[in-house]
């Protein structure tokens, strides 16, 4: 059985290897991909992301119970920190999930950035295909956590779950990320804890400066204790089907789709730049610039016209 025979069977090893082969950027997963790209389209992807610290890993295990319990399918993309010294990634949240391992309609990867800024790995959207055509009802992306410029998770995901937590300090850090532009559902874990009513109201107060046709829910739960779960599932179904219904579902895959086109075409022409047939043309161009004989511009220009030429030749 070939890799794409097994993924449309549902084979978990041939979408294990896969992903592998993606996150390589080798190409016969991207041919296959490409073969199969007709298959996408139907799985709910929800991107869990917010500070670290907020318990996504915790959320993301209590909404996938509860989905199973429904006798929905839930594949779940964690996206770790790299390790500086292996290369891999961090896993020490997955263990809050390991119960999950043994479930035949559960399957969990985690992938390290690999220094790629954003918050998701270069091969998330990959990732994401090759889950989407192998047949799971809701992907879930759990982020490595909001940061001023970790806001991709909008360009892989129909609903952004944006997990915040009372005494972290991060008010104004999240207004200044611009997180209230992204979360279509807010949810405070640790709502025991002190302040969470703050919070909320706080929360609350930003969104009124935020003038969408969906409001963001804002909700309180404890997940740790399965609190306020069954609500979460049921706004993230509210905001799908607002999605459906105001034909914004196919307005966001459109624009998320060209954003993705855009990144995959500048990726390919900055490794063809830099490839070792014009790394030395690179170099010639950075002296010329360092000892100004040359401005950037013209040199930026100059690598352009090559790159056209090269292509014009072949």
């Amino acid at each position: 059985m070939d890799l794409a025979e097994g993924l449309l069977k549902k084979d978990k090893r041939a979408a294990a290897r896969l992903i592998s082969m993606v996150e390589n950027n080798n190409q016969e997963a991207i041919e296959i991909l490409s073969k199969l790209y007709q298959h996408t389209g139907k799985a709910r992807v929800i991107g869990i992301t917010g500070p670290p610290g907020a318990g996504k890993s915790t959320l993301t295990d209590k909404l996938t119970k509860a989905l199973r319990r429904q006798n929905k399918t839930v594949a779940i993309i964690a996206v770790d920190p790299t390790s500086p010294f292996t290369g891999g990634s961090i896993l020490g949240d997955r263990v809050r999930m390991s119960d999950l391992y043994t479930d035949t309609g559960v399957f969990i990867r985690s992938m390290g950035t690999r220094g790629h800024l954003g918050g998701l790995s270069k091969a998330t959207l990959g990732a994401v295909k090759v889950l989407d055509i192998y047949g799971f009802d809701y992907i879930f992306i759990e982020t490595v956590g909001v940061g001023q410029s970790e806001i991709d998770i909008v360009k892989a995901s129909d609903s952004v779950l944006m997990v915040m937590v009372p005494g972290l300090g991060d008010d104004i850090q999240a207004i200044k990320a611009g997180i209230m532009e992204i979360g279509d559902v807010f949810v405070i874990n640790k709502a025991d804890r002190e302040g969470a009513d703050r919070t909320k109201v706080e929360i609350e107060m930003m969104l009124d400066f935020n003038h969408r046709d969906w409001r963001p829910p804002v909700l309180k739960a404890v997940a740790l204790n399965n609190d306020g779960i069954d609500e979460v599932i049921e706004k993230l179904y509210e905001h799908y089907s607002y999605l459906e219904e105001s034909g914004k579902l196919l307005e966001k895959r459109r624009n998320n789709s060209e954003m993705e086109i855009l990144e995959l075409t500048h990726r390919s022409l900055m490794d063809e730049l830099l490839n070792e047939g014009n790394k030395n043309e690179v170099r010639n161009l950075v002296e010329e610039v360092v000892h100004r004989r040359l401005d950037p511009y013209t040199a930026s220009n100059q690598l352009i016209r090559k790159m056209l030429d090269t292509r014009r030749i072949d």
